[in-house]
């Protein structure tokens, strides 16, 4: 078992925060996703990755999902992503606008990812099996 370090108590307390005062758009996203509503992944809400918060986040595929309103930098996303991509984090940014009108192409996309990353083993060598 990994023992990870105590998270920042500023980055708990943001955490925390966050996931009282969702967006409607996180709202109806995570409506989609928890309970393992996705192909049965488990995903967190408003998850700490110091010094950020990700919106959410499933470890089994390392995947974080980030919704966008207007009120983002994208000098400081791009910051944040390159962050997370060298975490070893794969990165899907939706706007919050795409979430509200378009749900289901929002879903199709982060399904689009998780199966590719999943539906693909790899082959053992030649004489090896069970």
């Amino acid at each position: 078992m990994e023992l990870r370090p105590p998270l920042p108590t500023t980055t708990l307390r943001n955490a925390r925060g966050l996931r009282r005062d969702m967006t409607d758009a996180e709202r109806k996203l995570w409506r989609h996703l928890r309970n393992g509503g996705l192909l049965g992944l488990k995903f967190r809400r408003q998850h700490p990755m110091p010094p950020y918060v990700v919106d959410f986040y499933c470890e089994a595929l390392k995947l974080v999902v980030e919704l966008d309103g207007s009120q983002h930098s994208e000098a400081a996303d791009a910051e944040r992503m390159r962050y997370l991509q060298s975490q070893g984090m794969h990165v899907l940014r939706f706007w919050n606008n795409d979430v509200m009108m378009q749900a289901d192409a929002v879903l199709e996309t982060i399904l689009y990812f998780v199966g590719a990353r999943t539906l693909t083993p790899t082959p053992l060598p030649a004489g090896e099996g069970l």
